[in-house]
């Protein structure tokens, strides 16, 4: 039977030398459908996008069932693999600057995401401008020639954000795009990710440990802990009825300021034990 979901993820496990990071969850994401997998740091989700991908370590063990299309991914080699990512499953990384190769030029490398998928070998450089204009870059043919320092941190994400769709992946997978941006180019990034991914209808899997990015971007909602899913539902459901603690707590400290002036702020703890009113 051909499932109606784009991503399909079953008891998954991944573990380090026998310690579990993270603990069978399940996941699905429609076409063209947004999710957002909060958590604090530490939590797990990281680990959940990477092993995905299948680039975790060679430490990494990862057990369960990972489907794209119907297409069993846990049993794909590295070879098999690589024809994947970056055609079906683009990425986008937290820190632009570690994600991008400091000596070469952004619009080589650009290129090479285009060219790894393309049956065409023929020149590239006007449809790798044309993406890093789509983008929103001034002066395309200037930024494809300058190297990563050259460039601001936004500008940096938004090359990120071209080589992550310049082939029209079918899913998305944002890790902590925006933590390295100050908030008005964060909100910027947001609002161009937001239209690139509705122009071609990708779906997304969307990582942060902030509640405000993930609620602007998703419909859809994962709250992450300890390597476990501890609740999931529609954004409106997750802002405005948490059921779990841990849920309630990221809210809390999400809204700090509401809090009452004089009053200490809560903390997760507060929440486990029940001081939630």
């Amino acid at each position: 039977m051909v499932s109606k979901n784009l991503l399909e993820v079953r008891n998954l496990r991944v573990s380090f030398k026998g310690k579990e990071a993270v603990r069978g969850i399940d996941l699905e994401i429609r076409p063209g459908q947004r999710v957002g997998l909060i958590g604090e740091s530490g939590s797990g989700k990281s680990v959940t996008a990477l092993a995905l991908m299948k680039l975790l370590p060679p430490n990494a063990t990862i057990e369960g069932s990972i489907k794209l299309a119907d297409v069993e991914l846990s049993n794909r080699n590295d070879a098999q693999m690589s024809s994947i990512r970056g055609s079906k499953i683009g990425m986008i990384f937290q820190e632009p600057m570690t994600a991008l190769d400091p000596t070469m030029q952004v619009g080589r490398q650009v290129a090479e995401a285009l060219l790894l998928h393309s049956e065409r070998q023929g020149k590239s450089s006007d449809r790798v401008c044309q993406m890093l204009e789509q983008v929103g870059l001034p002066d395309p043919q200037r930024i494809a020639k300058s190297y990563p320092h050259q460039l601001s941190g936004g500008q940096r994400q938004r090359v990120l954000i071209a080589m992550a769709l310049i082939n029209a992946p079918s899913l998305l997978i944002c890790d902590e795009p925006t933590t390295a941006l100050d908030v008005t180019v964060q909100d910027k990034v947001l609002k161009l990710l937001d239209k690139e991914l509705a122009k071609v209808n990708a779906a997304c899997l969307f990582i942060s440990h902030d509640l405000a990015v993930v609620s602007q971007i998703c419909e859809y909602l994962m709250v992450m802990y300890k390597g476990e899913i501890v609740e999931s539902g529609r954004r409106t459901k997750i802002l405005n009825d948490p059921q779990h603690p841990y849920t309630k707590g990221l809210l809390a400290a999400a809204n700090f300021v509401s809090a009452n002036p004089g009053q200490p702020l809560r903390v997760l703890d507060d929440f486990w034990s029940g001081n939630d009113l």
